[in-house]
């Protein structure tokens, strides 16, 4: 099975890579790959350029075997949509399983993308929680509390699974950095020397 994180990642910082770890040793996940959004379709746009955020990724995983980042939506137009993603790594992929990591915030906004239904047809979603966090509202029918029944079924279930949480917003990170302010210790070391190296989100 692979795991499919996909985000603005404007910058990565570790509460999307302590999570997506956690995801992957708990379900034995042969990879997780990061795949970096060109146009998301709800939210604002990145502050930084496709090729920066790009070089933020690789800066911060790339020690990492199990992370692969994948920059096939940064090499696409138009929006950047979970569907057309997962057709495309479907079509290069016919027999494996992919789950596609969300947090709870964004599963509660699911059934609001681009053709929920058809994204369950070409994955199983792992909704990434608080321990202790109720099960999701929607989709009932499809959740399921055994990670092995993801092996039995190449899509279409749902996946509460508690992991680390680390209130780190990337939001955060550049206010720290326009105010002159080091947000070390929220992000890999590695990502935050290229951030200042190339003065990437600071004011001026």
């Amino acid at each position: 099975m692979i795991g499919v994180l996909g985000g603005t990642f404007d910058p990565v910082h570790y509460g999307h890579l302590r999570t997506a770890l956690d995801v992957q040793q708990l379900l034995g996940l042969e990879q997780v790959r990061l795949i970096p959004l060109r146009d998301p379709p709800h939210r604002p746009q990145p502050a930084l350029a496709p090729a920066d955020r790009l070089a933020l990724l690789h800066a911060a995983v790339d020690d990492n075997p199990r992370f692969r980042i994948d920059p096939r939506e940064l090499e696409r137009s138009g929006k950047s949509y979970t569907l057309d993603t997962l057709q495309s790594l479907r079509a290069e992929q016919p027999h494996t399983t992919f789950c596609l990591l969300l947090g709870g915030d964004a599963f509660h906004g699911f059934p609001h993308w681009h053709r929920p239904d058809d994204i369950l047809e070409l994955a199983h979603l792992v909704v990434m929680q608080r321990p202790g966090e109720p099960d999701p509202q929607h989709y009932p029918d499809r959740i399921t509390h055994d990670p092995a029944a993801l092996k039995r079924q190449t899509a279409g279930l749902i996946l509460p699974l508690p992991v680390t949480q680390l209130e780190i917003s990337a939001t955060r990170i550049r206010e720290l950095l326009r105010q002159g302010h080091s947000p070390r210790y929220l992000l890999p070391d590695a990502a935050l020397e290229l951030i200042q190296q190339r003065r990437y989100y600071q004011a001026g």
